[in-house]
This record gives C-alpha cells, sequence and structure tokens, in this order.
C-alpha cells in the first residue's frame, strides 16, 4: 500500500503541535520527520498556517458538525448539556492530542496566526452552546439576558474538566464516565438555579 505523504504530514505536524506548541515547530523539522523534502510540504499545504489550517478543517469540522447535533435543545436542558459534554469528552478520547492542541492554540496570543486559525472554530462551538441556553429561556425563569454568560461558564468548565482528566489520566488518556459527567452538568446547573 502506497504511502499518503499528505496524511503522514498531517500526522507528524499535529504529533509536533501537541508536544511542542505551534510556534515552537519549523517547517523543515516537520518535512524531516515526516521523510519528504520541504518542497513536497508546501506542495501539499503551501505554508506551516495552510498546514494548521488543513488540520483544523480535518479533525475540527467533523467534531463541530457532530457537537451542533448534540446541541439541539429537546425540552430538557440536563439531557441537553449531558450530550453536548458526552460528545466533547467522546472526542477528547477519540483525538486526545488534537483536543489539547485545539485548546492550547485558543489560549494563543491574540495576534499570533495560531489563535487566528482557530477562532472562526471556537466561535462556531460557542454560537452553538449559546443556542442551548436560548431555546431554553422559557423553560428557565431565571436567564434574563445571561444566554451568552451561561454557555461560556459551560464551555469552561466542560474544558477545565477535560484539562484535568488528561493530566490525571496517569498515561490512560481521557477517561469520562458517564456518571462523572451527570455530576458536571448538576454541578453546573445547580449553579445557575442558584
Amino acid at each position: 500500500m502506497p504511502v499518503d505523504n499528505r496524511e503522514v504530514i498531517l500526522e507528524t505536524a499535529l504529533d509536533l503541535f501537541y508536544a511542542r506548541g505551534y510556534d515552537a515547530v519549523g517547517v523543515q523539522e516537520i518535512a524531516e520527520k515526516s521523510g519528504v523534502t520541504k518542497p513536497t510540504l508546501y506542495y501539499y499545504f503551501k505554508s506551516k498556517y495552510g498546514l494548521l489550517e488543513q488540520l483544523l478543517e480535518s479533525r475540527g469540522k467533523p467534531f463541530l458538525e457532530e457537537l451542533h447535533r448534540s446541541c439541539a435543545y429537546h425540552g430538557e436542558l440536563k439531557d441537553t448539556l449531558c450530550a453536548v459534554a458526552e460528545t466533547v469528552a467522546g472526542f477528547a478520547r477519540r483525538e486526545p492530542k488534537f483536543s489539547l492542541l485545539f485548546i492550547a492554540l485558543y489560549y494563543s496570543a491574540r495576534e499570533n496566526e495560531a489563535y487566528q486559525a482557530v477562532r472562526p472554530v471556537v466561535l462556531g462551538l460557542q454560537k452553538d452552546v449559546e443556542q442551548i441556553f436560548e431555546a431554553a429561556a422559557n423553560d428557565l425563569g431565571n436567564m434574563h439576558g445571561r444566554q451568552r454568560q451561561f454557555s461560556l461558564g459551560f464551555i469552561g468548565l466542560v474544558i477545565f474538566w477535560l484539562l484535568m482528566k488528561h493530566e490525571t489520566g496517569e498515561g490512560r488518556g481521557i477517561q469520562i464516565s458517564r456518571q462523572e459527567i451527570e455530576a458536571l452538568v448538576h454541578q453546573f446547573m445547580h449553579g445557575i438555579y442558584s
């Protein structure tokens, strides 16, 4: 079976970006570790930024589509938030390096090209989660225009939780049970109802 240079380059870049950060990795290193020449890398991706954009497209877009479906509100806020947290947790289990890189990129300096690349994806995520609270506004008596506040709080809680699960995973990857998801959502909902 022939080697797909494009996929090898993407996987190598993901490994390096995850391990050392986007800014610390150069095109020459990616090419060498991929076993290709710089012209070959440039043929497929044009630049390091183009490579990052392709990683976000190939890994981030399917996640956002899955997340969008899980954000559909069907009258029960707890069930919807559990579905969202399960989607995020499932993706983090399947794609731990990309998930953690994605979080790191979003916390990059605001003028950094890595932040600029990830920002539209994050805004899409935030919009989908905010729409849950918009849809639930009639069911929650205390919403009073706090849909964005609630959505940002929920996203922040889930992201921090994933980071801590990764740190305490002791090499087992990100392991998250249904009970943990329900407890997290219960904790969040207790806060918004108080």
